[in-house]
């Protein structure tokens, strides 16, 4: 019985020894840790960085009399502009200054909005 356990334990069937610890290769490691990389990068980095390109050209192009809406939900028309700061009018003899970054969207000029023009 010793016989028969020594044997199983010696080399491999066809003259061949297998390197001890031999796992997949460097390659076969790595590539799954490349796809959840690259998956990331195109569901979520990427759209999240258009967007912010996107908001960016939209607060570089505001002018006076545009009508936005604030990212808290407030409706206003531009009264005037600074490199950071906007006023806006939010009701007769009502201005309020809010941070540039703070305007969430566009909602057209006043001249648009008074013909009825839909943005």
């Amino acid at each position: 019985m010793l016989a028969a356990l020594a044997y199983a334990m010696g080399a491999p069937a066809g003259g061949a020894a297998a390197a001890p610890g031999a796992g997949p290769s460097m390659f076969q490691s790595i590539l799954p840790i490349v796809i959840i990389i690259g998956i990331f990068y195109f569901l979520l980095i990427r759209p999240q960085s258009k967007k912010a390109k996107e908001h960016k050209a939209m607060l570089d192009a505001l002018k006076k009399g545009d009508r936005v809406i604030t990212s808290g939900g407030i409706y206003g028309t531009i009264y005037s502009l600074t490199a950071d700061t906007v006023v806006l009018i939010i009701s007769e003899n009502v201005k309020i200054k809010v941070a540039r970054g703070y305007i969430g969207q566009t909602v057209g000029s006043e001249e648009e909005v008074e013909k009825g023009t839909p943005t």
